[in-house]
């Protein structure tokens, strides 16, 4: 009789196990790592070559959220659309829009700006409820909505004045100038604010079941749809709150220009889509962190103090190098996306 011995042979590696590079790119923390890190690349590379310039001094920092405070607000807005799958090309009209508005009543009409403050908040968050419902209701592409808003508030700026309007109200200049003292360096009313923003935005997308619905019908709407989720009412609270954002940013660029005029702002809602991209939100939706956009500004807000340091390069070459980086982190997103079809 002889006995047959089978041999144990070491099981296959499993091909399906997904490499080292696959595993970073399947990541969702990975354009926000990104961001952190060219940062945090470009600003000791500041740090080394402006060093005699006082670009250490703790308020250069500083300046980066007191100059770019504005645009985070309407950034933090924007996030919301996107993450929802959506697109808001009316940011920059509102803010343009509100600084007119402001200017107009406080001073032509004789208004406190505490009275102008909740009306200018009102009229933005109405503008981007109208937009909202307008998008779901009828079922029309974001792009083409707020790309209306976008003509729509413009607009009004010109029925309002056709000439800027400075502000010499003295409770707006006292406004504009107060400072928060911060060791070193302070904090102006609008870098305040812009913060406080960030951190109930944050707030409400990572811990609140609204936010857990914006990243659901950003991610996925027939799912959400399926799973039972208000995705009207999430799509119509998203563009209300990104168009008081836009408010908001209006009034705190107000205080930062201290006056209303047409023309400012334009283009504004391209710098803050991009800064929400380069912050690493997919553009598809459903996929991003608030923290992101923060240093998507910081970004761009450090592009430009580089360029004024530098002194010998024109203003055009913020624009230049925000090109470059949306590119590079659309790259990311396309890698990214690719390898979650796969």
């Amino acid at each position: 009789m002889s006995t047959t011995t089978t041999t144990k042979r070491p099981p296959a590696p499993d091909s399906r196990t997904p490499s080292k590079a696959a595993q970073l790119l399947g990541d969702r923390r990975l354009p926000v790592l990104v961001t952190a890190g060219l940062f945090l690349a470009m600003y000791v590379a500041g740090l080394s070559r402006y060093q005699n310039y006082g670009f250490g001094e703790p308020q250069v920092f500083m300046n980066l959220f007191i100059d770019n405070g504005y645009l985070l607000v309407a950034a933090v807005g924007v996030t919301f659309v996107i993450l929802s799958g959506g697109i808001d090309l009316s940011v920059g009209s509102v803010i343009g829009f509100t600084t007119m508005f402001t200017a107009w009543l406080v001073e032509r009409q004789g208004l406190p700006i505490l009275v102008v403050i909740p009306m200018a908040l009102a009229v933005g968050a109405f503008g981007g409820f109208l937009m909202g419902y307008v998008i779901h209701n009828f079922e029309i592409q974001p792009f083409i909505v707020t790309l209306a808003g976008l003509f729509l508030f413009r607009g009004l700026c010109l029925v309002i004045n056709k000439e800027s309007i400075s502000i010499g109200d003295s409770s707006v200049s006292s406004m504009a100038g107060a400072q928060v003292s911060l060791g070193a360096g302070f904090l102006s009313i609008g870098a305040i604010v812009s913060l406080v923003v960030l951190a109930v935005a944050f707030y409400v997308l990572h811990y609140t079941r609204f936010g857990r619905r914006v990243y659901a019908v950003g991610g996925n709407e027939q799912s959400a749809m399926l799973m039972g989720l208000p995705q009207g009412g999430t799509k119509i609270a998203v563009y209300t709150i990104s168009g008081f954002c836009s408010a908001l940013a209006g009034l705190l660029f107000t205080l930062y220009i201290q006056s209303g005029d047409p023309l400012h702002a334009t283009g504004m809602e391209l710098d803050a889509i991009a800064a929400v991209v380069i912050g690493g939100t997919l553009l598809t939706g459903g996929s991003g962190y608030v923290i992101g956009t923060l240093f998507g500004v910081l970004v761009l807000g450090l592009i430009k103090s580089i360029i004024q340091f530098e002194g010998t390069l024109s203003s055009w070459w913020t624009k230049i190098a925000t090109g470059v980086l949306l590119c590079a982190f659309i790259l990311i997103q396309r890698a990214m996306t690719a390898r979650k079809k796969t």
